[in-house]
């Protein structure tokens, strides 16, 4: 494989990875923030529904 083509390969397809790349770092960040949420709130419903069998 030529040099040139290497080049070329990358060109095309080096910004669309770096944008996925990029993307999927901040996704993976909300989905941690979004499932200590979840785990938050399914606490809080276990001990509400603790209070309320009572």
């Amino acid at each position: 494989m030529e040099y040139s083509v290497f080049i070329q390969l990358l060109g095309n397809f080096g910004f669309p990875i770096a944008v996925t790349l990029f993307l999927l770092v901040k996704l993976e960040k909300k989905l941690e923030q979004l499932e200590l949420a979840i785990h938050a709130l399914s606490k809080a419903f276990s001990k509400q529904e603790g209070k309320s069998d009572k």
